[in-house]
């Protein structure tokens, strides 16, 4: 079968930035916090504290897509490991119900294993960033347009892309913050419908929109 790219978001050359890149669009004390959303409308409500963005319980597919991929580039090096970013990102995904059942599980996990290699930012560079109080705020734009999904009879599987800013902000020795936007045209697949799988012990419920697979270019129509 014919598996689909969908998107991503590799953030790692935004983080070092050289001569002739673009200046930082502000400078603060602030800090700069995650969007957030109500407990009875999320997977996890304590996401938000650990600088993650909480993952929707719905099944609107547009509000999915819009929601996972920010929250494949947001995070918060002061309050989180990379590691325990990543776990929480795992926690997304569904099997995807394009392959028999023997062979799903080995693809999530092969999904799961993408996004750590080739989507997310590389471990050095969030040492790096660690080493500034770094974060990144990832929020999407614009409309969003669909590519259809090879081998999907079900009609509840989408890739959706659109536009994402990420907003970098990192600290001086003195304490000064400097944040800078950069954009990223970004895509996922998503399953909404039949065959999804619910994080246990959450509100989510069996047909709730979850995550099948992150990948590292855009997909267009």
């Amino acid at each position: 079968m014919l598996v689909v790219g969908v998107v991503a978001i590799i953030v790692a050359s935004t983080i070092s930035r050289s001569p002739g890149q673009a200046e930082p669009t502000h400078t603060s004390t602030a800090d700069s916090s995650s969007p957030t959303q109500t407990a009875d409308t999320v997977v996890d409500p304590t996401a938000s504290a650990h600088g993650w963005i909480p993952e929707p319980v719905t099944t609107h597919a547009d509000t999915y897509i819009r929601t996972a991929l920010e929250a494949a580039s947001t995070f918060d090096t002061r309050k989180s490991t990379r590691g325990q970013w990543l776990n929480y990102l795992d926690s997304w995904f569904t099997p995807d119900t394009r392959y028999q059942e023997p062979d799903r599980a080995d693809r999530m996990k092969a999904a799961q294993l993408e996004l750590r290699q080739g989507v997310v930012l590389p471990r050095e560079d969030w040492d790096s960033l660690a080493g500034e109080n770094g974060r990144v705020v990832a929020v999407s734009a614009g409309e969003i347009t669909d590519v259809p999904v090879s081998g999907d009879t079900s009609g509840h599987m989408r890739i959706g892309t659109t536009t994402v800013t990420l907003t970098f902000t990192r600290s001086d020795a003195s304490g000064t913050e400097t944040s800078y936007d950069e954009r990223a045209r970004v895509s996922v697949q998503v399953l909404c419908g039949d065959g999804s799988l619910p994080t246990p012990d959450t509100p989510q419920t069996a047909g709730d929109c979850k995550v099948v697979r992150y990948f590292t270019e855009p997909m267009e129509p």
